[in-house]
């Protein structure tokens, strides 16, 4: 009997843990076959300040995972967030010193290497390399250099970086859970697996995906990464104005949030009523739409404003053609769309999981988009390591794993 090839994805976040199962198929399809799902605690605009309740959140969400898809988890492909997410562009150089100048996947492990010798903040360190393109004596534009000839290889990488402390704690968190991470992967960059076209990748385009407690930026150009950011600011801020200016507990302002929400009050009438529970009583009351919609809309403005200012300021000069895709449990809400095309001078659709096959009808939606997001990245190394080979006795299974890693990031 095969063995089943099985990849798990957790995406811990400020509101929600989540835990998703897929199944590598035939033909490399990817099949979702569990999920799980529990209340967040422990975290704080995407940052871990509670290791012990971040831990049971994180068994919680996976023994419903482990329940629904009849397999157990040992391993995970994580994400991670948080305002101490910084990226930056950097350029590595090496020289190709052997007699035929042939490019070797140790040069190429050599130039990326040279690309991350950057001054870096003594407490943070680099979670990802990402290579943007080769250049080989002066003709740039290269995806795969190896086995051309040349005696000078560059390296246009992104650089991503975060804070050493916040980087051990969620993963302390997810160890002191039982589980054993596989890799850590920007939550943008997973939930641009399943959510972003190649083609919009290409032309230049920006995912936004706006969660409970950060809201993350991740630019592309020319089909990779080029700049990201995390706002410590998300959906939980929405539900707060709206506990306040409508007197009424976080969590009946959430479900209100989440029925009844929409981001633009000119397209709300004023005589279609929402029931309100009071605060500390039974009694309720009656507040039109158009008075809820006027109490989000200021703070939505407010986060598209700051995304405007952190694209600006990424240095980006092109002209993103490809637009913004918007995921994340926000991303659902009436007239986000029309809004930020208006706040950010740009096309915006809406973002959700695709290019997943199982059971979909349970992760397509926004809030799904990393964790599913991360299956797909998982399976996806699963792939390159089987194909790896590991005859080569000077480079080993590593190396030739780093060549075919490098071919497919670019496809």
């Amino acid at each position: 009997m095969a063995r089943r090839r099985i990849v798990a994805g957790l995406d811990v976040g400020t509101s929600k843990v989540a835990v998703v199962v897929g199944e590598i198929a035939e033909q490399e399809e990817v099949r979702v076959i569990g999920v799980g799902e529990a209340r967040s605690s422990g975290l704080r605009k995407g940052m871990v300040v509670d290791i012990d309740s971040v831990a049971k959140a994180i068994q919680s969400a996976v023994e419903k995972a482990e329940q629904m898809s009849g397999h157990p988890i040992e391993t995970v492909y994580a994400g991670i967030t948080g305002a101490h997410i910084a990226s930056f562009n950097n350029r590595g150089v090496v020289a190709i010193s052997r007699r035929n100048r042939e490019i070797t996947v140790e040069d190429v492990h050599r130039v990326l290497q040279a690309a991350q010798i950057v001054p870096v903040p003594p407490d943070h360190e680099i979670i990802h390399v990402i290579p943007r393109e080769y250049i080989v004596d002066g003709h740039d534009g290269i995806m795969d250099p190896v086995a051309m000839s040349g005696t000078r290889l560059e390296v246009e990488a992104s650089i991503v970086t975060g804070i050493q402390t916040a980087i051990q704690n969620l993963l302390k968190s997810v160890s002191r859970a039982g589980l054993q991470v596989e890799e850590l992967v920007l939550n943008p960059l997973a939930a641009a697996e399943t959510v972003m076209q190649p083609a919009e990748k290409e032309l230049g385009a920006v995912l936004i995906d706006i969660g409970g407690g950060t809201t993350e930026i991740a630019l592309f150009d020319e089909g990779t990464l080029w700049y990201t950011a995390v706002l410590p600011v998300g959906g939980d801020l929405v539900t707060s104005d709206l506990a306040v200016g409508l007197r009424t507990p976080l969590a009946q302002a959430e479900e209100i949030k989440k029925k009844h929400g929409c981001v633009l009050a000119e397209l709300m009438p004023s005589d279609e009523l929402v029931e309100i529970p009071n605060v500390g009583k039974q009694e309720f009351r009656r507040v039109s739409r158009k008075t809820i919609a006027s109490i989000i809309e200021p703070r939505i403005l407010e986060i598209l404003a700051l995304i405007k200012e952190r694209i600006y300021d990424s240095g980006y000069k092109g002209m993103l053609p490809g637009g913004v895709v918007l995921t994340g449990g926000v991303a659902s809400m009436d007239g986000l769309v029309e809004l930020a095309a208006e706040e950010l001078q740009m096309p915006v659709r809406v973002g959700l999981p695709g290019k997943i096959g199982g059971l979909t009808d349970m992760v397509n939606f926004g809030s799904y988009a990393t964790v599913t997001g991360l299956v797909l990245y998982g399976a996806r190394q699963v792939a390159l390591t089987e194909a790896a080979p590991t005859a080569d006795p000077l480079l080993g299974g590593f190396m030739s794993k780093l060549r075919l890693w490098l071919r497919d990031f670019f496809n």
